[in-house]
């Protein structure tokens, strides 16, 4: 399949290896200048934030992704539909979870990104491993 043909939902794990500049994150690179459409869930501003907040990186640099995803993307909400997808995601993904041995359960927001892609018919890109061996994964994990 094409990489243009596609629309794409772009999850925290993708954008965090764009910004490290990784070779996973070239991968992410390259879908962001030829997917069809790209989408990012709000949620994954918040986490984003989270991580590097806590990381300690200074809010002017925090900012500054911020505004590139959101210039980059088209931000995705959460409305009513998408909150009753989510919570159905999210119990199919805590059966996935247990299938794959996993020791840490998804979260909510893994649900709202997979019920995201879901309702846009798009594939989620990813290295996040409650994503793994699902359909509508482009992994670029381990």
């Amino acid at each position: 399949m094409k990489i243009e043909s596609i629309d794409i939902v772009v999850d925290t794990y993708a954008w965090i290896e764009y910004f490290r500049g990784s070779k996973k994150g070239e991968i992410v690179k390259k879908y962001l200048l030829l997917a069809r459409n790209i989408y990012t869930p709000s949620i994954v501003l918040a986490e984003i934030a989270r991580k590097y907040v806590r990381e300690g990186i200074s809010e002017d640099i925090v900012r500054q992704r911020l505004k590139v995803i959101v210039k980059t993307s088209t931000i995705t909400r959460i409305d009513i539909e998408l909150a009753i997808e989510a919570s159905k995601e999210y119990l199919k993904l805590i059966g996935h979870s247990r299938r794959q041995a996993l020791k840490q359960r998804p979260s909510l927001n893994d649900a709202i990104i997979l019920a995201t892609a879901r309702k846009l018919n798009a594939k989620i890109i990813t290295g996040d491993q409650h994503f793994k061996k699902l359909e509508g994964i482009i992994w670029i994990g381990d």
